[in-house]
Parts: structure tokens; C-alpha cells; sequence
């Protein structure tokens, strides 16, 4: 007779079995995050349902190289897994991206619940798109410098752009910037030309609100430049609401490139939204007339970085501290209770202290005086009600009208 292992077991068996993220993703363990993110999009790409209908094996090999994605692109994770392998890693909390060109009706709908209801819902580029862009298939239009140009993007759709930049505007600085009046989500992305022709996504920016729109920009100003990834895990803000603010600046990573060179560079804006189309603005300049601003950036970033370390030696003295907090308040709440006890022991001893024997009363007598008590009161009433003195109703009252002298 076979035998069936547990859940627990097989899930031990899957572990076991796991590869390691960066032989799955065919990258050393040196790469960089762009040769990542370009190593994953290649096998996304490769092996995505859509591309592959209902073979088992490529659905398989899909999971195995998202999963391996979702630990290597996070710094920490990826720090957690080089150091002690797949044990480090909370698995249970991975958060995966979602196509949601590749959901259904229903499954689209209940991803925009949860995510009006303030959890995180990561969403990657349509495979279709980016297997358009990468066959050389899709419409780019010229977007001249310094003239903002306003569409409407479909959901899951993209619009591509091409931009030329001379030396000139190459040295100072370049800047692309999208907004959305009506508040959408959106993507703004960067791509590579391949060889063949082709386009393959090197870079992605989230749109974030910013006041009444939002917003997404690309800065490549010549220095290091970081972006800002607000998504948080909201299962490890839940166990520990504490982690919200202290995990705020861990998404603070520099962008992988920091300058573009003088030629033809191609950007697109990504609608995101769950069901409706995208209202953007997108417009691309020279950064040189804006020294001012680029010289502040970089002041506010060196801030943000110094920031980032005071807030972890923070968080390291504000868990000891609570540590002792909740110790002492634990503390607390027994003495007080001890107090209460020896109090009361004390109170019993005192009453022991006594030659008179025990005041027993009767059930009767109790029962008797209550009867009598409710008796007298009810006597007391009818005394009352008897003597106030009766008020005339309104409609009793004599109302004595004269007549009106003729004027």
C-alpha cells in the first residue's frame, strides 16, 4: 500500500530540491543589479505562460526563476541568502510581480481590492509588450526636446518614444519626466537597442503620487542618482508596525545608470491601471540650465544616505530600550498585583482580630426588610402624588378675547 507523506514533508522535499537563484537566472554571484534584472526579464520572457500555454514544465520553470528573481533584486534578502542560504530567507513573504494582462476578469478585480485597500500589489510589464519591443514590432514616435507631449494610454499598453541627445546635452545632464493629471499608475521605461534591431527593458520607474498627480521621472545627471522603492511587505509591517518606519529608506538604491551618451535613446510610459486607460504628460530635456537643482539633489541624497545609517543604529537602541519597556511595564502589573494581595491578606488578619462571634442574618429578615423598604416607598409616592397641587392644562385655560374697536 503506497504511503503519502505529509504537507510539511513535501514542502521540505521542494526545499531540498530548490536551486540555487543565481544558477537559475544564469548570472555569477558578482553581477550587478542591472545584469540581474536583464538576466530575469530574458527567462520571464522565455518561459511565461502566455508564450507557452499549458506546458507544465515551462510553468514550472516560470515560478523557479520569479522566486529566484524576488531574492536576488532585494539587497537585503540577497545579503541574507549569500550568507546562510534559503534558511535566511522568509519565503512565506515573497511578493511577487503580477502580468495583469494575464489575469482574468475575476482575479483582476480582487487584486484591485486589495490594493484600495492599501496592500501592495507589485505588477510587472506585459510579456506581450515586451516581447514586441524585443522583436522590433512596435510604433516609436520622436519626442523633441523641451515640447511636453499629452496622450492616453490603454491598460497593459504601451506608448514608445525616441529622443535624440547631442554631446553636448549628453555632458549636461538629461531628464525625463511623465505625469498623470487623473492620478493613474503607470510605468516609465528605459530600453536598450539590441543589435538585432530590437528592443530589451534595461529600466522602470513606479509612478508615485505627488500632491493632485502622479508622477515618474528618469535623471541621468552624470552622478549617482537613487530611487526610492516604497513598496512594503505588508506582512512584516503587520507582525511589527514599528518595521514600516524603520525598512522606509532600505528601498533608497542608486539607479544603474547614471549618464546617457549622445545618440537615439527610446522611453515608453506603461499604462498600469487595474481597469481604465492612462492620461499622461511626458516631456524630455537638458538638464544643463538647471545647476541649482542638480547641486541640491545631490546634497539631499548624501542627507538621505546619512539618514539611512543613523536610522539603523537607531532602530538597534530603540528594540533594546523596548525590550526594557516591556519588560518593566510586565513588572509593573505583578507588583501591583502582589501589592493587592498582601493588602487583602493583611485586611483578613486585621478582621480576625475579634472575641464577637460572626453577624449571621436570616434570609427571612433579609427578604422581609427589603419587602418592607419597597412597601414604604411605594407609600411615600402616593403621598407625594397626592399632594401637588394639579396643574391646569392649556385647553382648561380661559382665554378672555375683547373684541376689536373698529379703526
Amino acid at each position: 500500500m503506497p504511503t503519502h507523506g505529509s504537507k510539511s514533508e513535501k514542502q521540505d522535499a521542494a526545499v531540498l530540491n530548490r536551486r540555487d537563484p543565481y544558477e537559475v537566472l544564469g548570472v555569477s554571484r558578482n553581477s550587478t543589479d542591472q545584469e540581474i534584472k536583464s538576466a530575469y526579464r530574458r527567462k520571464a520572457l522565455k518561459y511565461h505562460p502566455d508564450k507557452n500555454g499549458n506546458d507544465p514544465k515551462a510553468a514550472d520553470m516560470f515560478k523557479e526563476v520569479t522566486f529566484s528573481y524576488t531574492i536576488l533584486s532585494d539587497p537585503e534578502k540577497r545579503r541574507q541568502y549569500d550568507a546562510a542560504g534559503f534558511e535566511a530567507v522568509e519565503t512565506e513573504n515573497q511578493e511577487l510581480e503580477l502580468d495583469l494582462s494575464s489575469l482574468g476578469a475575476v482575479n483582476t478585480m480582487f487584486a484591485a481590492l486589495f490594493s484600495k485597500l492599501g496592500v501592495p500589489i507589485k505588477t510587472t510589464v506585459s510579456a506581450t509588450v515586451l516581447e514586441e519591443a524585443l522583436n522590433g514590432v512596435v510604433t516609436v514616435h520622436p519626442l523633441p526636446l523641451g515640447v511636453p507631449m499629452s496622450k492616453k494610454v490603454e491598460k497593459q499598453c504601451a506608448h514608445f518614444y525616441s529622443v535624440m541627445i547631442s554631446e553636448e546635452e549628453s555632458q549636461g545632464g538629461f531628464i525625463c519626466r511623465v505625469q498623470s493629471p487623473d492620478k493613474s499608475k503607470f510605468k516609465l521605461l528605459y530600453f536598450d537597442r539590441e543589435e538585432t534591431g530590437g528592443l530589451n527593458l534595461s529600466l522602470q520607474e513606479e509612478s508615485t503620487k505627488v500632491g493632485k498627480v502622479t508622477s515618474a521621472g528618469m535623471y541621468f545627471l552624470g552622478f549617482p542618482v537613487y530611487r526610492l522603492d516604497q513598496t512594503i511587505s505588508s506582512i512584516t509591517a503587520a507582525k511589527d508596525p514599528d518595521a514600516a518606519f524603520f525598512k522606509k529608506l532600505d528601498g533608497f538604491q542608486p539607479c544603474e545608470i547614471t549618464e546617457l551618451k549622445a545618440g537615439t535613446h527610446v522611453f515608453a510610459v506603461y499604462g498600469d491601471n487595474f481597469f481604465k486607460s492612462v492620461s499622461y504628460t511626458i516631456e524630455a530635456f537638458s538638464a544643463s540650465s538647471f545647476a541649482e537643482e542638480k547641486e541640491n539633489l545631490r546634497t539631499v541624497e548624501a542627507q538621505i544616505l546619512t539618514k539611512r545609517v543613523e536610522i539603523s543604529n537607531f532602530e538597534t537602541e530603540y528594540r533594546e530600550v523596548l525590550a526594557q519597556f516591556t519588560e518593566m511595564t510586565g513588572r509593573y502589573t505583578q507588583e501591583m498585583q502582589v501589592i493587592d494581595e498582601l493588602l487583602k491578606q493583611r485586611n483578613e488578619i486585621h478582621a480576625s482580630y475579634t472575641t464577637c462571634p460572626p453577624i449571621k442574618r436570616s434570609r427571612s429578615r433579609i427578604r422581609g426588610s427589603f419587602k418592607d423598604a419597597k412597601e414604604d416607598s411605594q407609600i411615600r409616592e402616593r403621598k407625594s402624588t397626592r399632594d401637588r397641587p394639579k396643574k391646569k392644562k392649556w385647553f382648561n385655560i380661559h382665554l378672555k378675547v375683547e373684541k376689536r374697536k373698529s379703526c
